[in-house]
């Protein structure tokens, strides 16, 4: 059995980003050279995530704008958390809500999606360097 490790990295410019990352786990994957396996793509920050889901601008504004509305990030006194000094209680939570990782069987040399599929990297406390781990294992 193959194994592939990949850490990817993203710098946002807002506090609040969503980012098409499948041509770079697309681009993992011609690297590793795995032909059948299964591919693991997971934030590596606790204010971050990585779901998939349709690469669609009306769609990712509804997630924003739901996100929002159930942690708001103002005011930020509203989060227990945030009496550490920090400010980003709501991000930790809209995390939790979006997930950590997402697992993709590999068919054929490629990720093995549904209609319409993509992987995304969400970020929910951005202006600072992130990262995200790709893990590949197969034959």
């Amino acid at each position: 059995m193959k194994s592939y490790r990949q850490e990817l990295w993203f710098n946002t410019t807002q506090r609040r980003e969503y980012i098409n990352i499948t041509p770079q786990i697309e681009e993992c994957l011609r690297e590793s050279k795995i032909k059948e396996g299964l591919c693991l793509v997971n934030a590596m920050h606790i204010t971050a995530s990585v779901y998939i889901n349709d690469n669609e601008s009306g769609l990712i504004q509804d997630y924003d704008d739901w996100l929002e509305g159930l942690a708001p990030h103002e005011p930020i006194t509203h989060y227990r958390h945030n009496r550490t000094g920090e400010d980003n209680g709501d991000a930790h939570l809209k995390r939790q809500i979006m997930g950590r990782e997402v697992v993709v069987a590999i068919t054929d040399r490629k990720l093995d999606f549904g209609p319409w599929e993509q992987i995304f990297y969400a970020e929910f406390d951005g202006r600072r360097r992130k990262r995200v781990l790709v893990k590949l294992i197969g034959e």
